[in-house]
């Protein structure tokens, strides 16, 4: 990603003692981006301390995924993400202003046309859209790492097997689901199909937005370069979505579903 030119970079491991480390290597380019790092999407009372982890890194701003993250993270320069579940004018005033954020991650439920009546009806730039992710289907406390990889209980005693070993899941017609632990040893589900909304990007720039997130899981560096390159050639107008999503055979979809917030 620090090849394409990208000027911010968003960082979520499974362990946020590794933060340091990668804001330590950005800052050591000549221009370097901006560094946003993500707590765990869950947080505990008694999980403070993984908090206290992530804010050590002394990134350049912190992703909010939770009330806690709000509170804990509140003297520092935040993005809300996904998340909070952004998907009208009324939620998007309340954190926006109520919490001083820097922008809004609109939620994942929206279709292209609830998409565009938010931006619509409050400020554009208050907010940037994933427009390229392996959506995040299950989030769940049991951690498959522990029991299938480990005889242990918790982490305590599981050896990490999620720091060692890929795991995915196969579903019923033949898709490899890629599963992450985080740092609280909660399992995500995400979409082994990426899906992007190439298609609508220049009718998301003509109502005014500015910001856009392209996200990946378990890509190589290659994928990478090369996805980056064609959302920039998009973006400047070389390509069209319907290139770029054939190319690389991408999911043509934006959003979870044709849509759950009736207008």
């Amino acid at each position: 990603a620090l090849k394409t030119g990208i000027t911010s970079i968003y960082c979520e491991f499974e362990d946020p003692r590794k933060y340091r480390q990668a804001v330590q290597k950005i800052r050591s380019k000549a221009q370097s981006p901006n560094i946003f790092v993500a707590p765990p999407r869950i947080t505990k009372p008694s999980e403070n301390w993984i908090l206290e982890q992530v804010r050590n890194s002394n990134a350049d701003g912190y992703l909010i995924r939770n009330y806690d993250h709000l509170k804990f993270f509140a003297e520092e320069r935040c993005i809300g993400d996904f998340s909070l579940n952004v998907a009208n004018a009324l939620t998007a005033d309340y954190f926006k202003n109520g919490f001083h954020l820097q922008r809004l991650t609109a939620s994942y439920d929206l279709n292209i046309h609830q998409l565009q009546d938010l931006l619509k009806t409050s400020p554009p730039e208050w907010y940037e859209v994933t427009i390229h992710q392996h959506i995040p289907m299950f989030h769940m406390e049991h951690c498959v790492f522990c029991a299938f990889l480990s005889d242990g209980t918790d982490f305590r005693n599981c050896g990490r097997p999620c720091e060692q070993h890929e795991v995915k899941i196969k579903d019923r017609v033949g898709t490899e689901h890629v599963l992450q632990a985080d740092a609280g040893c909660r399992n995500t589900v995400f979409n082994g199909t990426a899906q992007t909304g190439a298609e609508y990007v220049h009718k998301l720039v003509e109502l005014g937005l500015q910001n856009f997130r392209i996200e990946f899981v378990n890509e190589k560096p290659q994928e990478v370069e090369q996805t980056i390159y064609r959302y920039q050639q998009l973006l400047n107008g070389e390509i069209k979505g319907s290139q770029l999503w054939r190319e690389l055979k991408l999911q043509n979809q934006l959003g979870v579903t044709r849509g759950t917030v009736v207008g």
